[in-house]
């Protein structure tokens, strides 16, 4: 019997520094610890994941930026929604992004995130999680959403 496709819900959040850089988590080179059903293994990702029952998008990204980095998220908002889809999932990607943050980064999860780094707008590593990238996209177009005419 084939396993029934599902439609999932996540998210990313854009955090940006006082000195205008934003963050970005180094994903295991292992696809087991990578743990992205968007297959992410090795590409830098922005702090994000999935959002749970009954939680709203801004209560996510405070608890998995808080699980994931050690960051206090004090304010947030919604910049935009994408579509992500691989052969073997789909979510619906809400972007959100911050200037309004505490704490000190540290890597909460190593065997997921092996170390996050600040980059600044203009000199971006090239192998950014697919998801993250178009958040990246849609807030340098200002753009809320694109429509996806393909899978990628």
């Amino acid at each position: 019997m084939q396993e029934k496709k599902r439609v999932g819900a996540g998210f990313g959040v854009m955090l940006m520094s006082s000195q205008g850089k934003i963050l970005l988590g180094k994903r295991n080179d292992d696809a087991q610890k990578a743990d992205s059903a968007l297959k992410g293994e090795g590409t830098w990702t922005m702090p994000g994941g999935k959002l749970e029952f009954h939680e709203s998008f801004e209560d996510g990204a405070k608890r998995e930026v808080m699980e994931e980095t050690s960051l206090q998220l004090n304010s947030v908002k919604v910049i935009c929604v994408n579509n992500d889809m691989v052969d073997t999932a789909h979510f619906v990607t809400i972007g959100l992004f911050s200037q309004d943050f505490s704490g000190e980064v540290k890597v909460m999860e190593p065997d997921e995130i092996t170390e996050w780094r600040w980059f600044s707008l203009s000199s971006l590593p090239e192998n950014i999680f697919p998801p993250s990238k178009k958040v990246l996209q849609n807030y340098h177009e200002g753009v809320f959403y694109k429509p996806q005419l393909n899978h990628q």
